[in-house]
């Protein structure tokens, strides 16, 4: 863990367990697989296609859903009103503009840390539109391993034109952007970064998530994550 410019009086504690016993006991190394990709690109269905396959081969995992942590981790300030008052709320529900987003990915970005640390396959499946955010995720991750052994961040675009992310849309979420009723939404009042240079880009409008499922475990394979 990186210990520059921290307060003093919080002091990083190191564990007694390695992360080389844990992947020794899990039979697999821990690591992050980082979706990302417009709203209704496949992210979150391909990620419970590539955990269901973890699952059958007896692998530690999770998945971190977009939509999940919103109710919890990075609630808006509407559902933090309710418990904890409106002041609170206004200083720590996120909402979707630009810093807001920026702060979500943060919150996700630790914990993804956390529990590829703890050994499990973390999946993520966020929109995380801006670069930066992702690259900082990816730098925070990398370096919370050794210099010799990173933890791996595998990023995977699931690049499905927006034409096709819109007919998949059963909220109907895009024509209520394309209407002007929901601020901030990315491919229409908000951009998308696309990845650069991903670890894995996905057809996600070519073949059925099971297929992308497969070469997603073909990667973990092939980068020595997986058996």
């Amino acid at each position: 863990m990186d210990s520059l410019n921290q307060d003093p009086q919080v002091v990083w504690h190191a564990q007694t367990i390695t992360r080389s016993q844990r992947a020794a006991r899990n039979r697999h190394r821990g690591c992050v697989v980082w979706f990302t990709g417009l709203s209704g690109s496949g992210k979150s269905t391909v990620a419970n296609a590539v955990e269901q396959l973890l699952f059958e081969r007896n692998t530690q995992s999770y998945l971190l859903d977009g939509d999940n942590v919103r109710h919890g981790l990075c609630a808006g300030p509407n559902l933090l009103e309710h418990e904890y008052g409106p002041e609170f709320a206004k200083r720590f529900g996120l909402g979707f503009g630009p810093e807001d987003r920026e702060e979500n990915i943060r919150r996700v970005g630790a914990i993804t840390e956390l529990f590829a640390s703890a050994g499990l396959i973390c999946l993520t499946a966020f929109v995380s539109p801006y670069r930066k955010d992702r690259a900082r995720v990816r730098s925070w991750v990398e370096r919370s391993g050794s210099p010799a052994d990173p933890i791996p961040f595998i990023e995977v675009f699931v690049n499905t034109p927006l034409e096709v992310c819109m007919t998949r849309d059963p909220k109907g979420l895009y024509q209520q952007a394309i209407a002007g009723k929901i601020k901030n939404f990315t491919g229409i009042s908000d951009p998308y970064e696309a990845p650069e240079k991903p670890d894995l880009e996905l057809a996600g409008a070519a073949y059925s998530p099971e297929v992308l499922a497969k070469q997603v475990i073909d990667l973990l394979v092939k980068r020595k994550i997986l058996n």
